[in-house]
């Protein structure tokens, strides 16, 4: 079956096991996938070097190319060094696209069901973005948001949950899904043998009641939120076009521990925005210890062409990744305290190799002699290398 190698979200992660199947069935065994993500620079120039290396090592290689950054600029990623082919990213869970050219995105298309191999599997049931973040390239790279009917989610769900113990609801902009809540209780209902359902990133302004009901009565809802913040000052978050403020992101930190006290909270967060300056960073890293903000996604801001934030006056990078680091101390910081919190608890892990695992909160677990795919009980005993230490229970 062909390789795949992947960039971004785990939204691509998903989406990349599906293409593998789909391009052996196009004739294409031997190829490399390209996954592309354009969300950086920096990630943009991983794919292009993966590409070059790939070509190098292993000529003659059909290498196929998508994602996102080659859906924005078909042409560019097709004058790479061994490219077969590129094909548009919201056809490539299709199989006739794959000898299609790339395409305009439009809300008709369909989306796929993408699963993820491993003990995890990503079920993507939400495609697309209607908003317009300054910061943001993404919706010319996915297209308009679309969802997946809850029907077809949960037969899908359930096909997962034979073969797995835990899986992933993802999207671009998951909680613009139109039915998320009805989606969610749909799958725990229809599916009881599924142990863990858990969420990917979420827009805190799209978080209504109906939710916040869910997520306090249904345990095998994972008590884990990972929130698209991207700032903790109100000021920036006017510029980059978001929808909450830093009063909102406080309010539902404490909204979400009133619900379920463990409950561990991440973030993805940028760093070095356009005017950002020194007292409107520090607030944001106020913020990560203010909401408890144990898991951070940490990005120095990258400047994406065609999009309003790469116009406005822009910080030296040097600077912006000098307080990314700071920004990621800060949650190194209260990531150590939320695992301390953990200590002489008993936690389940879902194992997935070299004797390491996942709690319910995502927390990475150490546990000799465990194997893979299995849910075990196991007592946490310290803490090192930013991971829990336990034992079998």
């Amino acid at each position: 079956m062909a390789e795949a190698i992947t960039f971004g979200c785990r939204l691509n992660i998903a989406e990349s096991e599906t293409m593998r199947a789909l391009a052996a069935r196009a004739g294409f065994a031997d190829a490399l996938i390209v996954n592309t993500c354009a969300v950086t620079g920096e990630a943009e120039a991983q794919a292009r070097q993966a590409i070059r290396r790939a070509a190098r090592e292993n000529p003659g290689r059909p290498i196929l190319v998508t994602g996102c950054a080659a859906q924005i600029a078909p042409e560019a990623w097709a004058a790479l060094p061994g490219v077969a082919r590129v094909i548009g990213n919201g056809r490539k869970l299709d199989p006739a696209a794959w000898a299609a050219p790339v395409a305009p995105i439009s809300r008709d298309m369909p989306m796929g069901v993408a699963a993820g191999g491993g003990t995890r599997a990503f079920l993507a049931v939400q495609q697309g973005c209607d908003h317009s973040c300054t910061f943001c390239i993404i919706p010319q790279g996915r297209g308009p948001a679309r969802a997946m009917p809850v029907a077809e989610a949960v037969s899908a769900a359930r096909d997962l949950a034979a073969r797995h113990a835990e899986i992933v609801l993802t999207g671009v902009d998951l909680a613009s899904h139109p039915e998320l809540t009805a989606l969610i209780r749909a799958i725990l209902r229809e599916v009881p043998e599924l142990p863990r359902l858990r969420l990917s990133s979420l827009d805190p302004a799209m978080l209504g009641e109906d939710f916040w009901r869910l997520f306090a009565e249904e345990e095998r809802l994972m008590p884990h939120l990972h929130l698209s913040a991207q700032h903790g000052h109100d000021l920036i978050l006017k510029r980059m076009k978001r929808r909450h403020s830093r009063a909102d992101l406080l309010q539902l930190s404490t909204r979400a521990r009133a619900l379920r006290p463990d409950v561990a909270l991440g973030a993805d967060l940028i760093a070095g925005f356009p005017t950002e300056t020194e007292e409107q960073l520090c607030a944001m890293v106020d913020l990560v210890a203010e909401a408890r903000l144990a898991f951070l996604h940490v990005f120095p801001y990258s400047a994406r062409a065609g999009t309003p934030a790469a116009r406005m006056p822009q910080l030296p990078m040097p600077l912006r990744r000098e307080r990314a680091a700071r920004l990621r101390q800060a949650g190194e910081a209260e990531r150590g305290r939320f695992l301390a919190s953990r200590l002489g608890m008993l936690e389940e892990v879902l194992m997935e190799g070299d004797g390491q695992g996942h709690t319910r909160h995502f927390a990475p677990v150490k546990l000799p002699g465990a194997a893979r795919g299995q849910l075990l009980r196991a007592r946490i005993l310290s803490v090192m290398d930013g991971k829990l230490i336990g034992e079998a229970a």
